[in-house]
């Protein structure tokens, strides 16, 4: 293994202060336990899920057709597998969570911005995954009781019944029990579901084909599920494959920065590495695309474009007249939307909550407060909204994204002092613990993206918000650290 891959541990306790508690210390040799197996199936768990299924549904609304969406996809996680690389090369090597990785950049203080940006995002995720889990555990428990929709005698909230409340509590408290549980339950989760999850997807693809006489057939119709009109045109395309990348590029911006929070407990850069490029970059086109087979093939059979699995799977189990077929199915749903929730959505916010008093807040802790920042944002009403999301805050994480790359791969070339992550006077104190320089290069890059829906000519900025906040903030970095000597 070369010196720069090589795995960091700590010599020595760490002493006790207002930086450390157990849960926010590096990972042992002994405790990076996770191989290619495991990472990839933390990337299969997180990538199947409604949202990926119904993900290019959007773009061709819009006018793409089915292979342009999926090559948005594909292009898409490519690009986005570049930082996540990068950061969870930190993660293994020193066995540090992304908050105490954020102290490299932006100090001790300072790292609460990046680490609170990211969280806050998790925790809107985390409400509105919770309510697509908890409609599927409302199905599943109408089909074991008939009576289970008549719960309540008709009372409304927002919308809802007691029935969809009390399956979002219950699925809520699912996803608590996983963040109490700790680290090695949701690896055991992620590596039992993925299995059973490819199998559901590839079942479902399969019962679509032979439905419909074949995959020739569902494709060769695909692009009538374009509610558009006409396909677009190489202008139109063009207008609509950057915001739609960058979209892409948002959707996992997320992990690309705390992904060192799993990337801790792997074995090696090459389990880590290969792990992600199987999990990710195979797991997500490929859902996505028995999204819009499945889909083209319900045009097909019912004269109507059925893009949500829930629904379809509804019409499935009623059709069928078999409480067995429905029973799997919503589990499907459920287990999907589960393992992609506690690894995408409550980790990060645990871990940062944790990060802002580590004396008095532990991982568990720290999960309980997404858990209830998730109720409190009101996700039945979000979930109408939250495709917009993907364009807008991937603009904000772009800029976290481009000081910590910088910072770690160009200022440090990849060497920390894993003492002093730990340490408020150490190497990474900066002005009161905090790296004015980095903070300056985050406002500016997200400043720049913003400023691409100021004027249309300048639309390219936002349209393509990630990769502008990106650039200017790891530009920007990089000429203010310039002439500040590299701590080691």
């Amino acid at each position: 293994m070369s010196k720069r891959n090589a795995l960091v541990e700590l010599e020595g306790p760490l002493p006790p202060g207002p930086l450390v508690n157990a849960d926010l210390a590096p990972t042992s040799l002994g405790q990076r336990t996770w191989n290619v197996w495991h990472i990839a199936s933390l990337w299969v768990g997180m990538s199947v899920c409604i949202p990926t299924y119904m993900l290019a549904a959007s773009m061709i609304d819009a006018g793409m057709t089915w292979w342009q969406s999926l090559v948005a996809i594909v292009l898409g996680n490519a690009i986005v597998f570049v930082p996540l690389v990068i950061n969870a090369h930190a993660g293994t090597r020193y066995g540090i969570p992304f908050p105490v990785y954020a102290r490299a950049a932006f100090g001790p203080r300072g790292a609460h911005v990046p680490s609170l940006l990211r969280s806050l995002v998790a925790c809107g995720w985390f409400g509105i995954q919770t309510w697509i889990g908890g409609l599927a555990i409302n199905a599943l428990l109408g089909i074991l009781w008939p009576g289970w929709q008549r719960l309540g005698d008709g009372w409304r909230f927002m919308g809802y019944g007691l029935p969809q409340f009390v399956s979002f509590f219950l699925f809520w408290l699912i996803n608590l029990y996983f963040v109490w549980a700790g680290t090695e339950s949701i690896k055991w989760l992620e590596t039992l579901s993925a299995p059973f999850l490819i199998v559901t997807g590839l079942a479902l693809l399969l019962w679509a084909a032979l439905k419909v006489g074949g995959i020739g057939t569902i494709l060769r119709r695909a692009d009538a599920l374009s509610r558009a009109g006409q396909p677009a045109s190489f202008s139109q395309l063009v207008a609509l494959f950057v915001p739609w990348v960058t979209a892409m590029v948002g959707y996992w911006a997320t992990l690309s920065l705390n992904i060192p929070d799993f990337t801790r407990y792997a074995r090696s850069q090459r389990d880590q590495a290969l792990g992600q490029a199987l999990g990710l970059l195979t797991t997500m086109p490929l859902f996505a695309f028995i999204g819009v087979a499945v889909t083209s093939a319900t045009l097909i059979l019912y004269g109507r474009a059925i893009w949500n699995p829930v629904d379809l799977l509804a019409r499935l189990t009623a059709e069928s007249r078999s409480p067995l077929l429905g029973l799997v199915a919503m589990l499907a749903i459920a287990i999907a939307t589960l393992t992609t929730n506690i690894a995408a959505n409550i980790v990060a916010p645990a871990n940062s909550f944790a990060n802002l008093s580590p004396r008095r807040v532990s991982f568990k802790l720290g999960g309980l407060v997404a858990g209830a920042i998730g109720i409190l944002i009101v996700p039945w009403k979000l979930l109408d909204m939250y495709q917009t999301w993907l364009i807008t805050y991937s603009g904000l994480l772009g800029a976290v994204g481009g000081v910590i790359v910088c910072d770690y791969v160009v200022i440090r070339r990849g060497a920390l002092s894993l003492r002093d992550l730990y340490t408020e006077d150490g190497a990474y104190a900066y002005t009161d613990g905090v790296n004015r320089r980095a903070v300056v290069a985050l406002v500016a890059g997200i400043l720049v993206a913003l400023a691409g829906t100021l004027h249309p000519r300048l639309r390219f900025l936002f349209d393509g918000a990630w990769f502008s906040a990106a650039g200017v903030s790891f530009v920007l970095y990089w000429r203010l650290m310039r002439p500040v000597r590299r701590p080691a």
